[in-house]
């Protein structure tokens, strides 16, 4: 059996998140170190974003990724409606903290969460 194959058959956690006017529904959100992850965030209200860093909270910048996406991007657009899957990698322990990426209206900069790598 190929390595490939043994890693798609890996359990996957699934976290199913809401995003609404200027919130997330869930912070912060635990998860073991080399636990694959799928979010399933769902905009509620109208349009939102999610970003987040690969690097824990106060790491350098520039060190290895502790989060390891399939598809890296830096702002997922979160449609009114629709529910965007996002999936990585929890590889390193420590804080990462996620925020809204899509201008929401007065209180978007206060739209922030955090995901725990334990």
């Amino acid at each position: 059996m190929s390595r490939s194959v043994r890693a798609e058959n890996q359990d996957v956690q699934v976290i199913e998140i809401t995003a609404k006017k200027y919130e997330y529904s869930i912070s912060p959100v635990h998860v073991k170190a080399g636990t694959k992850v799928q979010l399933k965030i769902t905009a509620t209200d109208h349009d939102h974003g999610f970003k987040i860093g690969t690097v824990p909270d106060g790491a350098l910048l520039k060190g290895a990724a502790g989060l390891i996406f399939t598809s890296e991007q830096d702002c997922w657009q979160l449609k009114k409606g629709e529910t965007t899957t996002i999936d990585f990698l929890a590889q390193s322990p420590g804080t990462y903290t996620f925020k809204c990426c899509h201008t929401c209206g007065l209180g978007h900069k206060g739209m922030k969460g955090q995901i725990v790598v334990d």
